[in-house]
C-alpha cells in the first residue's frame, strides 16, 4: 500500500508540472477546439471527434459511421477535391507523424501524433476531409468489401463477439446500443454509396465537431491555426437524433448462442444508468468503484476468489462505464476453469453480486481498491495521446470536459454504503440479460481470436 500512495504522489507531482489548465475557444462555425498544454516533450496529438456513431443509425444503414470511416481513414483515404487517394497517409508520413480512426457507438475520430512544428499539416488535412471528401462509387464497393470481411472475421468467426452481440440485441429492445458498431451483415450488404454521401452530409460539420490538441505549443498558437484551416468552413444544419429511450424491462432475460467454438463463454449484463441520466449524482462513479471491488487487478475479489481461489473461472471481469451518451449495462463475464461448466460460473458471479448487495465493503478493501483506481486514472493521464482521448470523448458525450478535473475526487469520495446501495438498486433480476456461449463441434473450422472485445473498431 505504501509504494502505492508513493506512486500516486509522484505522478500527482509529475502531473502538475505538466500542466493541467484546459483552454476552450468556440470558432464562428460553431467547431469547439480545446488545447492542453503539456511541455515534457516536444510532441502534440491532434484529434478531430465527430458526434457520429453506431447509436446514432438505425434499421436499413446500421455500420454506415463505421464504412464511412473506412472511406476517410488516412490509408484507405479515397480522396477529396485537393488530396488524391492515399495521399493523407502519405503526408502524415512524410513528416514523420502516426495517425489513426476509431468509431464507437457515440462517436468517430480522427488522429494523428506528430512533431510539434507540423501541427499545420494535420490541420490542414483535416480540414480538407471535414468538408471536400469525394465518395467515388468504385472505390466505395472495394471499401466496402473490406467492411464486409471484417465483420465476418472480427464478429462471425469470433465465438465471443459473437455472443457479445446477440446479447445486446437482447438486452436492449428500444435503445441503439443494440447495434453493432460493424453494422448488421443484412444492411452492410445493401448499403448504397448515396446513403454514404448523405450520412457525410448530415454530420461531417465544424458544428458538429470537437478539435482536440495536447502538447508541447501554447493555445494561442493552436486557435489561430484553427481559425486559419478549420475557419473557413460553413456551417450545416445538425439535427440532434431523436430520443430512443428504453422501456423498463420486466423480468431476467437469457439466450443460448450455439456457433463452433472451443470454450464456454458467459455474460451477465444489468441496465444500469450513467453521468446525467437519472438516480443520484454518485451512483455511477458508485458503480465504477463496485466494477473495481470485484476486478480491479490481482487482488480483486474476482480474481482472487473465483479464478485462484475456488478456481471455478479460467478468466473473470467486470466492467462498466459512465462516460457515454445512453444509459449502459454494468457487465460480468468470464469463462469457467477446465472441467468446470457455465452453471456453476454463473453462480459464483450471482454469488458475488449477492455479496456485495448484502456486506459493505470493508474500509480497508475500499481505500487499496480506491488508491488503485485513483493511480490508475492519473497514470494514463502521463499520455498526451490519453489526455486528449478524454476531452473528445466528454465533449462528444455532451458531458463536457470540466468534468474530467473533478472525476478523480468524485470516485475518491464513494463510500462502502454506496457501493452496497447501487448494487442493491441495480444489480437486481428485473435488469439483469443472461447470455451462454454453448460450443458446437468446430469441423475442423478455427474460431478467431477477438481483438475488438466487441465494443468498437479501430484500425
Amino acid at each position: 500500500m505504501r509504494s502505492i500512495l508513493i506512486l500516486l504522489g509522484v505522478l500527482v507531482t509529475h502531473l502538475a508540472a505538466a500542466g493541467s489548465q484546459v483552454h476552450e475557444k468556440v470558432l464562428d462555425n460553431g467547431l469547439k477546439v480545446l488545447m492542453k498544454p503539456d511541455h515534457r516533450a516536444p510532441i502534440i496529438t491532434s484529434q478531430v471527434w465527430y458526434k457520429v456513431g453506431s447509436s446514432y443509425e438505425h434499421g436499413g444503414v446500421t455500420g454506415i459511421s463505421h464504412v464511412l470511416e473506412h472511406m476517410m481513414f488516412g490509408m484507405t483515404f479515397k480522396g477529396s477535391k485537393r488530396l488524391a487517394p492515399g495521399e493523407f497517409s502519405h503526408i502524415i508520413a512524410e513528416n514523420g507523424g502516426d495517425e489513426n480512426a476509431f468509431t464507437g457507438r457515440d462517436y468517430t475520430a480522427y488522429y494523428q501524433i506528430l512533431a510539434k512544428d507540423r501541427l499545420e499539416v494535420a490541420f490542414e488535412l483535416e480540414a480538407e476531409r471535414m468538408h471536400n471528401l469525394t465518395l467515388p462509387e468504385e472505390k466505395f464497393a472495394k471499401e466496402l468489401e473490406v467492411v464486409k470481411e471484417e465483420r465476418r472475421w472480427r464478429t462471425e468467426d469470433a465465438p465471443e463477439s459473437l455472443t457479445f452481440e446477440q446479447f445486446n440485441a437482447t438486452a436492449y429492445e428500444a435503445s441503439p446500443y443494440r447495434i453493432p458498431i460493424i453494422g448488421w451483415a443484412d444492411d452492410l450488404e445493401h448499403l448504397q454509396v448515396g446513403d454514404l454521401r448523405e450520412w457525410y452530409r448530415r454530420w461531417y460539420a465544424p458544428n458538429n465537431a470537437t478539435l482536440v490538441v495536447v502538447g508541447d505549443l501554447e493555445p494561442e498558437r493552436v486557435f489561430r491555426l484553427a481559425e486559419k484551416h478549420f475557419g473557413p468552413v460553413k456551417p450545416r444544419q445538425v439535427l440532434p437524433p431523436k430520443p430512443r429511450g428504453e422501456p423498463a424491462q420486466r423480468g431476467e432475460k437469457r439466450i443460448r448462442v450455439k456457433v463452433p467454438a472451443k470454450e464456454l463463454y458467459l455474460i451477465l449484463g444489468y441496465k444500469a444508468t450513467a453521468l446525467g441520466h437519472g438516480g443520484e449524482p454518485w451512483e455511477p462513479y458508485a458503480l465504477e468503484m463496485l466494477a473495481s471491488v470485484l476486478d480491479g487487478g490481482i487482488s480483486a475479489r474476482f480474481s482472487r476468489e473465483l479464478v485462484r481461489g475456488t478456481r471455478v473461472a479460467a478468466s473473470a471481469g467486470a466492467d462498466y462505464s459512465l462516460f457515454t451518451r445512453l444509459p449502459g449495462m454494468f457487465l460480468i463475464d468470464g469463462t469457467p476453469a477446465k472441467g468446470r461448466t457455465l452453471k456453476a460460473l454463473e453462480r459464483a458471479f450471482r454469488a458475488q453480486v449477492e455479496r456485495v448487495q448484502r456486506e459493505l465493503v470493508t474500509v480497508s478493501e475500499l481505500k487499496r481498491i480506491r488508491t488503485q483506481v485513483v493511480a490508475h486514472k492519473i497514470y494514463k493521464q502521463d499520455s498526451v495521446f490519453y489526455k486528449a482521448m478524454r476531452l473528445g470523448l466528454l465533449e462528444s458525450v455532451a458531458l463536457g470536459w470540466p468534468l474530467l478535473e473533478q472525476y478523480v475526487e468524485h470516485l475518491r469520495r464513494v463510500t462502502p454504503e454506496q457501493i452496497r446501495a447501487v448494487a442493491r438498486k441495480y444489480l437486481v433480476k428485473d435488469r439483469l440479460t443472461v447470455a451462454l456461449l454453448e460450443p458446437q463441434p468446430m469441423d475442423g473450422k478455427q474460431p478467431r481470436s477477438n481483438t475488438a472485445g466487441g465494443h468498437g473498431y479501430a484500425h
